[in-house]
C-alpha cells in the first residue's frame, strides 16, 4: 500500500493551487481607502501646533532620509505602515488625511522606498526583490532580485534623475555598494569591502557616490576607483548629505570625547578643506531645506528631547516641539520641498508615528519645483 494514503478524486495538485487563490487575494487589501488618522494639539513645550498624520495603535514610518517621501505637486506623503497586518505601502493625500493601500508585500523593507522623481511611480525591495510600482493603476513590476545569498541591508539613495538607486547589500563576501537603474533593474557593483558600509549618497552631478564606512566618511567613483576617505575630524559621522550645487557635503559629526557636543560640518570636495557650520544642542540626527539656509534636528538631550530649527547664518536654535522618541535618531525629520512644513516620526504616543507641523513663519518658502 502507497504510504502516501488514498487519492481523492479530482483533488489534483492544480486544482488544490488554483482553489488557495482566492483566499490569498482575499487578504490582500492593495487599493483599499483607509480614513484619516489626523489629530491635532498643542505641543506642551512651546503651544505650537503639531498634527499627528497616523494612528500609533499601529506602526508608521517614512522612508530613509535619502529616498523621497513627499510630493512636490501633487500634494501627497509616501510611507510604510503595518496597520493591516504587515508592512505595506500607503499614500497619504495631503487634503484629506485619507491613506491609499498601494502593495501586497510579503516582507516588505520599509527603509528601501522612495518615491521616483516623475512621482508617477515608486520602488521598495520585498525580501531580496526590488519592485516597480506604479501610482496609476498600481501595476507591480519585479525589477531586480539580489544575488544568491545577498540581502539589501536597509536605506538607499535615490539619483537627481530618478533613473539609479543605491544601496548596500551583505553577503558571503562581505559588504557591496550597487547601482541599480530604476527603468529595467539593471545592477552594477562599485565596489565590496569587509566591512559594513551605509548611507550611500549619490552626487547630485558627478559620477561620485558618498557612503559612511567604520572609520569614517567616505568617497568613491561609480567605476570603484578611487575609493578614499575624507579628511574629516575624528568621530563618527552620523548623517551626510550632498548639498545642493554637489560642491560640499554638509554631515553630522559627534566627537569621540565625552560631554562634547554634536555638530554640523561641511566638506569642500574640491578644495579638500573642512570646517565648522555650527554646533548643536547635540543633534542625533538632522536635515536641511532646499536652499540650505536653515537645518533641522532632533536633539538627544534627554531633558529636553526636542525637534529644533537651527539658522545657518547665525547658528541660533529655536525648539519647534517634543519628539520625545525613544530613541531620537530614528526621528528623521526632514523638510517640504517649499520648506512650510516638517515632517518626522516618533514612538512618544506608542507606536512609531507620523507628525506634521507648519514652520512657514519661522522659514522663508523656497521654491518647490524639481
Amino acid at each position: 500500500m502507497s504510504a502516501r494514503g488514498p487519492r481523492v478524486p479530482g483533488c489534483t495538485r492544480r486544482a488544490l493551487i488554483c482553489s488557495l487563490v482566492p483566499v490569498c487575494r482575499a487578504f490582500s487589501q492593495k487599493g483599499r481607502v483607509w480614513p484619516a488618522e489626523r489629530r491635532r494639539y498643542a505641543d506642551p513645550a512651546t503651544e505650537f501646533l503639531v498634527e499627528r498624520l497616523t494612528d500609533p495603535t499601529h506602526a508608521s514610518l517614512l522612508p530613509s532620509p535619502h529616498a523621497r517621501a513627499m510630493a512636490r505637486r501633487e500634494g501627497f506623503l509616501l510611507y510604510c505602515s503595518d496597520r493591516s497586518g504587515a508592512w505595506q505601502v500607503y499614500r497619504m493625500e495631503e487634503r484629506t488625511g485619507e491613506s491609499r493601500e498601494l502593495s501586497d508585500a510579503a516582507a516588505l523593507d520599509p527603509s528601501t522606498l522612495t518615491l521616483l522623481r516623475d512621482e508617477r511611480a515608486f520602488c521598495y525591495f520585498d525580501g531580496g526583490v526590488l519592485h516597480r510600482v506604479s501610482l496609476g493603476n498600481l501595476k507591480d513590476r519585479q525589477i531586480y532580485r539580489s544575488p544568491e545569498g545577498w540581502q539589501p541591508q536597509g536605506g538607499l539613495s535615490l539619483s537627481p534623475d530618478g533613473d539609479e538607486i543605491a544601496l548596500v547589500e551583505r553577503g558571503p563576501e562581505g559588504w557591496a555598494l550597487r547601482l541599480i537603474r530604476t527603468g529595467d533593474g539593471r545592477a552594477t557593483t562599485v565596489l565590496v569591502r569587509s566591512s559594513r558600509m551605509y548611507q550611500p549618497i549619490l552626487h547630485p552631478r558627478r559620477r561620485q557616490i558618498a557612503y559612511l564606512y567604520e572609520d569614517g566618511l567616505w568617497l568613491a567613483a561609480r567605476s570603484g576607483e578611487p575609493n578614499y576617505r575624507l579628511a574629516a575630524p575624528a568621530g563618527r559621522v552620523r548623517q551626510a548629505f550632498w548639498a545642493a550645487d554637489g560642491k560640499s557635503l554638509l554631515y553630522l559629526h559627534q566627537p569621540y570625547e565625552k560631554g562634547k557636543l554634536s555638530a554640523i560640518r561641511q566638506y569642500q570636495l574640491d578644495s579638500h578643506s573642512d570646517r565648522l557650520v555650527a554646533a548643536t544642542s547635540q543633534f542625533a540626527c538632522f536635515a536641511f531645506n532646499s536652499d540650505g539656509s536653515v537645518f533641522v534636528g532632533a536633539s538627544a538631550n534627554v531633558a529636553s528631547p526636542h525637534l529644533l530649527l537651527l539658522l545657518r547664518t547665525s547658528g541660533r536654535e529655536l525648539t519647534l516641539c517634543e519628539h520625545a522618541a525613544a530613541d531620537p535618531a530614528t526621528v528623521q525629520p526632514r523638510f517640504s520641498a517649499d520648506s512650510r512644513r516638517v515632517h518626522f516620526q516618533s514612538d512618544r504616543d506608542g507606536k512609531p508615528a507620523i507628525y506634521t507641523m507648519r514652520v512657514e513663519g519661522l522659514v522663508e518658502p523656497t521654491d518647490s519645483q524639481p
